[in-house]
């Protein structure tokens, strides 16, 4: 699929979950995927439980950057959050050794929530500009397969930058076309911050991301419950062009995105857990 995707003209690969570092002897797919002609870059999203572990091998089977998902600063409500003790130390850690192997840039996502981890806003700058990796501060999307999604608890981008412009001058940096992001650097020295305004001002209308599911499923929209199985194609014997053209076919009937759906006010409250696509 990759080899089909690049030959399509897709440059940059990420590998999501899930939890990609769960799967064994990973770094053999980093390897595989950097080598097929056309591959630019290929980074990974990760919890980063076992990144001390792996970063290295990582690394050499030519991995680029890594974003690990880091939504408190205080190991107590961390825990809490992901719903396992005695975690936040090691991701700390995997961070630390994803910078010291060489990954760059090392980028941390973090979804800010009204009431759980709005406070920590300038930590998690301060913890950016101490180090050197890039925050990417996310507001919170419908993604959390408990139903429990409210937009009485988003935090815009806009409040984000506001907060943080509390105690340091910001710069915006041009967006370049296709990003998910906004991203701004300090006025009085190095660091940058990145924010990920999904719901309060999608990017719908430049949006190129082809996600590919565990299970084979090709997903043209977060937003959106279409899937599209290629596995059938894949194990069918079809052709590289014929899988090439489903692809194409896939997306002339995209989602019109969450643009769409703000617009007419109806926003579920579940459109499916985050952990089932990985972003």
């Amino acid at each position: 699929m990759v080899k089909i995707l690049a030959s399509m003209g897709v440059s940059k690969v990420r590998m999501s979950g899930g939890e990609p570092l769960m799967r064994r002897d990973v770094e053999k797919g980093v390897r595989l995927i950097k080598n097929v002609p056309g591959v630019e870059s290929v980074s990974m999203t990760t919890n980063g439980y076992f990144l001390a572990e792996k970063a290295e091998a990582l690394k050499q089977a030519g991995l680029d950057s890594v974003t690990v998902s880091l939504h408190s600063l205080k190991p107590e409500r961390f825990e809490e959050i992901v719903g396992r003790r005695e975690v936040f130390s090691r991701v700390m850690e995997g961070l630390r050794k994803a910078r010291e192997v060489g990954l760059k840039p090392v980028k941390i996502n973090c979804v800010i929530t009204r009431g759980c981890n709005d406070d920590e806003i300038h930590d998690f700058v301060e913890l950016g500009r101490q180090t050197g990796m890039v925050i990417r501060f996310i507001e919170y999307m419908p993604f959390d397969g408990r139903h429990a999604w409210s937009s009485d608890r988003l935090v815009s981008g806009r409040e984000i930058i506001a907060k943080v412009e509390e105690r340091y001058r910001l710069v915006r940096l041009p967006r370049e076309a296709g990003s998910t992001s906004v991203a701004y650097r300090f006025v009085d020295g190095p660091g940058e911050i990145n924010v990920i305004t999904s719901m309060t001002q999608p990017f719908c209308g430049d949006c190129d991301r082809i996600r590919l599911s565990a299970d084979g499923k090709i997903v043209p929209c977060l937003f959106s419950r279409d899937e599209y199985d290629v596995k059938k194609l894949v194990r069918g014997g079809a052709s590289d062009e014929e899988i090439a053209e489903f692809i194409r076919s896939v997306f002339r009937r995209k989602f019109a995105g969450v643009e769409t759906m703000i617009k007419s006010g109806r926003v579920s409250p579940l459109i499916r857990p985050m952990h089932t696509i990985g972003g």
